[in-house]
């Protein structure tokens, strides 16, 4: 392939729509279910996405880690399976349409429950594929025409049929307690949908007048509404200030109600506040169980929207916040009021749409969780589930020891609705497979189903085999269950991952994955979590096509000052100042090299803009070392095996290649994708680039001298076969650039229809050779000495400069003077290197440097003026003398010296050691100034 049929810049835009669609018509990313198939199998199941969603930095994360793990696999002559699909959310897609319809000035119960979820339907057939869409640009390898989305009538059926067992086996029931209401959707929330928020509160102190008599006690609260539902007040049995009262009554104040004292002390700390607490047992957790405890009624005030109900008397029908507000005035206006005073307070508010989370009692649908968790605990304890990194393994064993019941049913109109069926006849309530025709016990067939639906995590925990055909025994379900691999965030480690883990155990009778992959999550550049108040969104397509910022903070905060949105904005990234006006058009690749390169075990990925645009020109790099290979190339021979290297260069190139790629294999095999990412980076940058290309310059370009002969042919072989090694290595993190260059290649005979197919290069492709290693280490370390003097004196660039190695061992003399070509080439001689065994004075004018036991020694005579070069010197000096006074200056502050972590004054004290050696040998390089004339 001629160079004139390669662009001289790679432009993604150009490339990458074209091979999505070609791996996409070519049916490349399948998985194979026959089970005739006998090669071995790599599963990953995606987290499905919201059907709600569009993409965010998350998604491009968790695309781009399972993406390199799936191609990696795929490469590696697995049958892979990345099980693609999509959530429905029930919360949060009933929000969404919910706010579709106060546009028009309707509700759900406006339209009624049919017309509502139709409703829904419509609006995820209208844009509930985004999101999977958007995964393609990223390059996802996905088995596409097996996604599923979670209310697909096979899946509804599976979801439907775990229900029913657990039910049969008693594992589910419905109960009456206190839950977490959010008031704003109107449903139940679990406990893992509750976000406790620390924030700045009142607690505000008001008096109970004892019944019948004089005195009041005096109590302290957070939420004063809650008072119309007290029941109790509870003092400590031991508290002398209270003993008088035990067993009395107290008068409510707008209620006709005696609120009894009582004495506990679980509830009550003496030491805290008035040492009198009042007893909310319906709007309280703490408070519920003392009222079990002491048989209390529990009186709910709260109507479902967060409006007060009859229970609460005057203040009836009044929302809850305005109830507050209320209740104090009323209490003041009746001289109850004690005083207030700042408190800090812990707000539980729901993760789905931020609102307030209400304590309220509520007959729901739980499962008991003690022994689904028992078998999922001991699976990651034997060792049969990994989790990486180990460190969450104590998270995990800590949540799935101390697990409460799960409340199932949410009180939503969009989800699986549960399958409880009640006879208006008899009360009799059936739990069915399918929907009954009349009651079981009377025969009446007045049935009515249950209105409640399952919360979604109940269907996305049977994610890893009702997508394969569960409760059905298909091919599918035997191929690829259990999954080898999970790869998600760690926030959703008990959301989802625990529940899938409890699930599969039970109804598969194995754990659902061999491992448990769990990445941080990305944040802006300073480290803050993404969000919209913040500013500091990115679309990961405004990186990929090219955005400007003001375009980028315009969707975060629309309608927001400009300058005010563009000020936060580069606060968050403060690289984007670097940048211009916006982002260009990096590409998918450059976005997925840059995630791979952090380490997905860290806590918090950090992203960077200037990062992104970094690996852009990596990109440019492995194409432009591609379109100067390509004229070298015709002819030469690649086979399966390493072809036979002779000379140092070709066996040191072979050699750093097979330690590239067992960096890369164990950094893949231990999911540190970051460390398999840079050795690629390095070795392609930074060896092949930098060193083996310029290396054979003299061997291959006929301008620099190359003629014909077996060392051409030979280093055509090896440039082919490690350009081509090279491209396949990277091709799991780049997978664009990759296929559209390896096409171009020359490549061993039967090569599959796309890089994506052809196999991996494992680290026996290229062996390793220590010898060539160590010989080119010195030869590298020589070119790069004599480089230095060069830079370090301003040695005008196109300037040929006399050079001098003086080494001891005749290995070493042999060394140089068969490299003596390279060593010419690289440091721009004016002739071959005088090579010479030590012994003899530095010749006047020359510049010496030691680098692996060489003595390099350029003269500088002719090309640097004396005069300059003492300027120079003195420059130097007085640089160097400034930062030495900065760190003895440092180091003399007892707050540094005794404060600071050891090893920060150590690295200190190093510092200031080579700072002294570099003005002791500036002081002497005077001497050569003078010499230079």
């Amino acid at each position: 392939m001629s160079t004139a049929e390669l662009a001289k810049a790679y432009e993604p835009k150009d490339v990458e729509p074209r091979w999505y669609a070609y791996w996409v018509e070519h049916n490349v990313f399948a998985a194979n279910p026959d089970p005739a198939d006998t090669r071995p199998v790599y599963v990953l199941p995606m987290p499905p996405p919201n059907v709600t969603g569009s993409l965010h930095m998350g998604h491009a994360l968790f695309v781009t880690l399972e993406d390199v793990l799936t191609r990696w696999h795929r490469m590696r002559g697995f049958n892979t399976l990345w099980q693609p699909g999509i959530d429905h959310a029930g919360i949060a897609t009933q929000t969404v349409v919910e706010r579709q319809l106060r546009r028009e000035s309707k509700s759900r119960h406006d339209l009624g429950r049919e017309a509502f979820i139709e409703r829904v339907w419509q609006w995820k057939a209208e844009s509930g594929g985004r999101i999977a869409l958007q995964q393609r640009e990223l390059g996802a390898s996905a088995d596409w025409p097996r996604s599923k989305f979670t209310m697909d009538a096979d899946m509804s059926r599976a979801v439907r049929e775990a229900f029913v067992r657990l039910f049969e086996q008693e594992l589910i029931y419905r109960d009456t307690r206190l839950v977490h209401w959010d008031c704003e959707a109107q449903t139940v929330l679990s406990n893992l949908e509750v976000e406790n928020e620390e924030s700045n509160g009142e607690l505000f102190e008001f008096a109970y007048p004892i019944a019948g008599g004089e005195g009041e006690l005096v109590v302290a609260t957070t939420r004063p509404e809650t008072m119309l539902g007290d029941t109790a007040v509870a003092v400590h049995p031991d508290d002398p200030r209270y003993k008088h009262l035990h067993g009395k009554f107290l008068q409510h104040p707008f209620l006709d109600r005696k609120v009894p004292i009582i004495t506990d002390a679980i509830l009550v700390d003496p030491k805290f506040g008035t040492g009198a607490v009042k007893v909310t047992p319906a709007h309280d957790f703490n408070d519920h169980e003392t009222g079990k405890r002491h048989k209390l009624e529990m009186i709910s005030i709260m109507n479902k929207d967060g409006t007060l109900n009859a229970e609460a008397g005057p203040f009836a029908g009044m929302e809850r916040f305005a109830a507050r507000k209320a209740v104090k005035k009323a209490l003041d206006e009746k001289g109850l009021v004690r005083g207030s005073k700042n408190h800090t307070l812990v707000l539980p508010r729901s993760e789905r749409n931020g609102s307030i989370v209400e304590p309220m009692i509520s007959t729901q649908w739980f499962v008991k969780m003690k022994p689904l968790a028992g078998p999922a605990l001991a699976a990651v304890r034997h060792g049969h589930t990994k989790i990486i990194p180990e460190d969450w393994t104590k998270t995990y064993e800590h949540w799935m020891t101390n697990i409460l019941d799960w409340c199932i049913s949410r009180q939503l109109w969009w989800g699986h609705r549960i399958p409880a069926f009640y006879c208006d006849a008899c009360g009799h309530m059936m739990v069915t497979r399918e929907d009954p025709a009349a009651c079981e016990k009377c025969g009446g067939d007045k049935l009515r189903q249950d209105e409640d639906v399952l919360d979604t995590w109940f269907s996305s925990g049977l994610w890893p085999f009702s997508t394969l055909g569960w409760p059905n025994d298909t091919d599918m379900l035997r191929k690829f269950y259990p999954a080898s691999d999970l790869e998600t965030g760690y926030d959703i480690l008990f959301f989802w991952v625990a529940r899938m883990m409890m699930m599969g155990i039970h109804f598969m009778g194995v754990p659902p994955f061999k491992r448990i992959l769990l990445h941080g999550m990305v944040v802006d550049e300073t480290g803050d979590k993404m969000s919209k108040v913040k500013g500091n969104v990115i679309d990961p397509l405004d990186l990929v096509h090219g955005a400007a910022f003001d375009a980028v903070v315009e969707k975060t905060l629309p309608g927001a000052p400009r300058e005010e949105s563009l000020k936060k904005f580069k606060k968050a990234y403060p690289s984007a100042s670097q940048m211009g006006a916006g982002f260009s058009a990096y590409g998918a690749d450059a976005l997925r090299f840059t995630l791979s390169t952090y380490s997905p075990q860290a806590r918090r990925i950090p992203l960077s803009p200037k990062k992104i645009e970094g690996n852009r020109h990596f990109c440019n790099k492995i194409w432009n070392a591609v379109r100067y290979s390509l004229p070298y190339l015709e002819g030469a021979r690649v086979g399966r095996e390493p072809p036979k290297a002779t000379t140092l260069t070709n066996r040191w190139i072979l050699s750093r290649l097979g330690a590239a790629l067992e960096t890369t294999k164990r950094g893949l095999d231990e999911f540190r994708l970051d460390d398999a990412a840079l050795a690629l980076y390095h070795f392609f940058w930074g060896e092949l680039c930098d060193w083996y290309l310029e290396l054979t310059k003299p061997v291959l370009n006929p301008s620099a001298g190359a003629v014909p002969g077996p060392e051409q042919n030979e280093t055509k072989d090896v440039l082919a076969y490690v350009i081509e090694a090279s491209i396949r290595a990277l091709h799991p993190f780049i997978p664009y650039i990759t296929e559209e260059l390896w096409q171009r290649l020359p490549r061993p005979g039967g090569a599959p229809k796309s890089i994506a197919l052809a196999a991996y290069p494992e680290s026996g492709t290229a062996p390793r050779d220590e010898d060539a290693e160590r010989e080119m280490g010195i030869v590298m370390s020589v070119i790069s000495a004599a480089r230095t003097i060069r830079s370090e004196h301003e040695v005008h660039p196109g300037a040929e400069v006399p050079l001098l190695l003086r080494t001891e061992g005749e290995a070493t003399l042999s060394l140089l003077r068969a490299e003596a070509r390279a060593i010419k080439t690289l440091v721009k001689t004016a002739a071959e290197p005088g090579i010479e065994a030590r012994g003899a004075a530095r010749p006047k004018g020359a510049v010496m440097s030691v680098a692996a036991g060489v003595d390099v020694l350029v003269d500088l005579r002719g090309l640097v003026e004396g005069a300059k070069e003492a300027a120079r010197i003195e420059r130097e000096i007085k640089k160097t003398e400034k930062d030495i006074a900065a760190l003895e200056k440092k180091l003399s502050l007892p707050s540094f010296a005794e404060k600071a972590p050891p090893e920060v004054v150590a690295e200190s004290r190093s510092q200031l050691d080579e700072l002294k050696k570099k003005r002791v040998a500036l002081e002497e390089a005077k001497s050569l100034a003078a010499e230079l004339g």
